[in-house]
Order: C-alpha cells, then structure tokens, then sequence
C-alpha cells in the first residue's frame, strides 16, 4: 500500500506532498510526490491535507482506560494499548510501580508474555499499540523522594535481586529507574548497562557527587524530571543540576500543566534541547476515564479535575502524549515538526530501538500518527494498519 498526505515529518526533517510505500507492516520507501510517481498496483490511502510523523511511543506509563498494568486481567493490558493507540501512541513501555517482591515478579512475567505475544495485532479491542519493552520503576528508590511508591516494599539496589526481575521480565527490561544515592547503586547500573538497560535516575535525593558517580556508572536517562528529585539549589545544584546540563543524560517531563509549570518546562526546553528532551506521561488507569477512584499498582488514587492523587500526593497523571505534544507547542512555543522529536526519535533513541520505530525511513515499522497542524490526532498507523 502507499499513503499520502500533506506533510510529512521524518522527525528531523519535512517532507511536502509524502509517499510513503508500506510492505508487510515494514516502510519500504518515502518519498515526495512531486519526484515519484505512485506505482501501478499500489492501493493508495490519501490521508488528506495533514502531517505524517512517526507514531508516539511513550516510556513511561502505569495504565489507562480504567486499567494499571500490573492486573492479573489478561484483558487488562490490550485495553491500555487501545486508548493509547486512540491518541496517536504505537508503541510503549507498561511500568511498574514499587510492590511485594513476588508481586513484581508475578507482573514482569506477565508482561513479558505481552510482548511477545505481539500486542500489535487487531483482536477483540481493535487496532493497539504495541509493548515493546518494560520500564521498571522501583523497588530501587529515594525513602527521601519515594513520592507514592509504598516504604515497606523499597529494596536496597543488590544484584541478586536485579537478576530476579532480569529472569523474570525474560530481558524486556528497557529502562530501569534507580536512586544512584543508594548503597549498591552504582553495581546495578554497571551491570543493567552491559545488559543494554537504559538507567535512569530518579526518585532520588543524591547530591551532586552521587549523580555523577551515577552516570560514570553508566546511566543515561532522568525519571520524570523535576518530580521525586531533590530541588535545585544554587549552592548545592544536586541531581537536577547534572541532568540539566549533562549532554549524556537524556531527561524525562511529563508537560501535563500540573507536574511542572510552563515557565520550568521552558527552562528545561532551553537546557535539553531537541536531542535530550523525552516526553512520557506517567498516567495512570484513570487516563481517558472521568473523575473518580483508581488503582496504581496496589494503591488507591483519586482523580479531581485534572489531577491524580494519593494520601494528597500527586501519583502518575491523566496525561495522554499527544495533549502532551500540544502542551509542548503551547508553552514552550516550538512548532510541531520540533515537538514531535520528544516523543518519538528521543525516546527510541533512549530505549535502543531507534532502528525500527521513533522514525519514518526504510526498514522503520510503519507506525505513524496523522496530525492536524495544531497536533490533534486524525488517524493513528500501526504496523501499516490504520485505526
């Protein structure tokens, strides 16, 4: 098949009046219309006048739908990944949140099941975005900067344990979160490293020296930015002062206009640039749903106009990533082709997986996400399947 629209954003560069030939879920050309003519025998989908850009994959992401990833419902997960793929999202990286031991363990084998068994593919719920890996989110964190994941179940980081959630999740683990403060620490991230684990730091109350020793260690990614971390100070710029000027470190926000103000989403803008910046949206079963009682993992939360918390703490958000992109757009004032790049080549770039998604090119999966020219999804593309 071939599809066609106004525009199209690689995300790096713009390409007027798109060809794009899809065979067997797998892009086999782009090109412009105005240098190639449409071959005899294609079935030609003309998407009208939008922008094509890579489909949305979001790294960081607890549920959605009335659903956490962490039920045992097996229907649980294809429901996340079809309101995920109802806002431009293809793939993702269910999360987990600090539980029992067993627990965990019980989840990472489940996911892991998913995500081989193709979560792609159209069944009972429609077109969905697909798991391409796990993000594990505890039990290695801060007690300082816990936020809501539950004290009783933080672990110190050992590498015995890492190896148990390894051999459970079946090496899906694709970003681990991890205080770099901890005694430990700095074992777990060289090893999870050489496994091809993207670490991130976070939850974390380290200083600026413990930070570095992180990232010496081989981290290469910030949790949720700004959120869970010790404030920046001028004197002691701790951990937010290594993420923000590090080059190394890409950086996670989540840009819901509750997590973190528009005036220090511009400042972070201004710091990660195009090539550090990573959108995620942290949301929780409640996203998509109306305001009420949730679950995140084992605990309740609570939705009230826009946020989502317990025992009066923000956990996780309703944020969907393309209201995130559009808030990008809004208070960082960037265009859509530069938004773009934050939730779609970055985060591939974080996760190892930039070959084959987070960019339209040949050999890239056919997953892409049909723009309007303020960022509202017209039609979202999975595997050359189009919602």
């Amino acid at each position: 098949m071939a599809i066609t629209a106004g525009s199209l954003y690689t995300p790096t560069e713009r390409i007027d009046q798109p060809l794009v030939v899809v065979e067997n879920g797998v892009i086999a050309e782009v090109a412009s219309r105005a240098t190639r003519e449409i071959s005899a025998g294609l079935n030609v989908v003309d998407l009208g006048d939008v922008s094509l850009a890579p489909g949305f994959i979001d790294t960081h992401i607890h549920g959605a739908a009335g659903h956490d990833v962490m039920e045992q419902d097996r229907d649980a997960l294809a429901s996340v990944a079809q309101l995920l793929a109802q806002h431009g999202v293809t793939s993702y990286l269910p999360t987990t949140i600090t539980a029992p031991v067993e627990k965990t363990l019980t989840a990472l084998e489940r996911l892991a099941d998913a995500i081989e068994a193709d979560e792609s593919k159209p069944g009972n719920y429609g077109l969905r975005a697909q798991p391409v890996g796990i993000h594990l989110e505890g039990p290695f964190l801060s007690h300082a900067r816990r936020g809501v994941h539950p004290p009783a179940c933080l672990l110190p980081p050992t590498l015995a344990t890492f190896e148990k959630f390894w051999q459970a999740a079946r090496g899906h683990i694709k970003v681990i979160t991890i205080a770099p403060e901890l005694e430990g620490a700095c074992e777990v991230i060289a090893e999870a490293t050489q496994r091809g684990v993207c670490v991130s730091l976070g939850h974390s109350d380290a200083d600026l020296k413990a930070t570095q020793a992180g990232v010496a260690a081989g981290a290469r990614r910030a949790t949720h930015t700004f959120n869970a971390m010790r404030p920046l100070e001028h004197r002691e710029p701790g951990i937010l002062g290594e993420v923000l000027t590090d080059d190394r470190l890409s950086a996670e926000i989540i840009v819901d206009g509750v997590h973190v103000d528009p005036m220090i989403v511009r400042l972070f803008l201004h710091a990660k640039g195009d090539d550090g910046a990573v959108l995620v949206t942290d949301g929780t079963a409640a996203t998509g749903m109306p305001d009420g009682k949730y679950r995140l993992g084992g605990l309740e939360v609570e939705v009230k106009d826009g946020k989502c918390l317990a025992d009066g703490r923000l956990a996780g958000s309703v944020l969907t990533m393309d209201r995130a992109v559009r808030n990008v757009m809004k208070f960082g004032n960037w265009d859509l082709q530069r938004t773009v790049r934050l939730a779609t080549l970055n985060p591939a770039r974080t996760i190892g997986m930039a070959g084959t998604i987070g960019k339209l090119a040949p050999g890239a999966a056919a997953d892409m996400v049909a723009l309007s020219a303020t960022g509202q999804v017209r039609k979202t593309i999975i595997r050359g399947r189009i919602a």
